[in-house]
């Protein structure tokens, strides 16, 4: 087992994730990002890897959440439900995983020291706040312009994804 506090959990907000990278213009690879994670300290050990997505249907990205799991990480769904706004007139989908990523957080919070969250939304900021009074090391990944002033100001520390894109960039090949 890692030494003392080098325990890792990462939990992705897949949704918020693609949207952050639609804005950046590129695309991280979820292999390259658990490697960056468990190489950045030493002798740390990943526990568990989480990525949440909303699917349009049971068989939406199969593939995608296939090759997820082989890599090893533990993937939760919820199928995208429709919403009118008044204000647009237009429909708009969504699919809030926010409840099961906390879920698992203190679910499986005895199991790491460290966790890495991707995801820019400050619905997380008590859940963040709770973690770090268990002197849980919190670390949060997004973008500028899409992380929210109180989840930023919540985390231990923060990583915009445009300083490590050369170290976790999908490169095709």
């Amino acid at each position: 087992m890692g030494s003392p506090m080098n325990r890792l959990s990462i939990f992705v907000d897949g949704n918020n994730m693609f949207y952050a990278q639609q804005k950046n213009g590129w695309f991280f690879d979820p292999r390259r990002v658990l490697e960056y994670f468990k190489h950045e300290q030493s002798e740390t050990t990943l526990i568990n890897a989480f990525w949440y997505t909303g699917l349009k249907d049971q068989q939406d990205q199969r593939g995608f959440r296939d090759a997820l799991i082989s890599l090893g990480y533990t993937v939760r769904t919820k199928v995208l439900k429709e919403y009118y706004d008044d204000s647009s007139g237009r429909y708009s989908q969504k699919a809030n995983l926010d409840i099961e990523i906390v879920v698992d957080m203190f679910n499986t919070v005895d199991q790491y020291d460290r966790v890495v969250l991707f995801s820019g939304d400050g619905d997380f900021e008590r859940a963040i706040e709770l973690l770090r009074s268990k002197n849980t090391h919190i670390t949060v990944v997004s973008t500028e312009g899409m992380i929210a002033r109180e989840l930023r100001n919540a985390t231990d520390r923060y990583i915009d994804l445009n300083d490590i894109r050369d170290r976790i960039e999908k490169v095709e090949g």
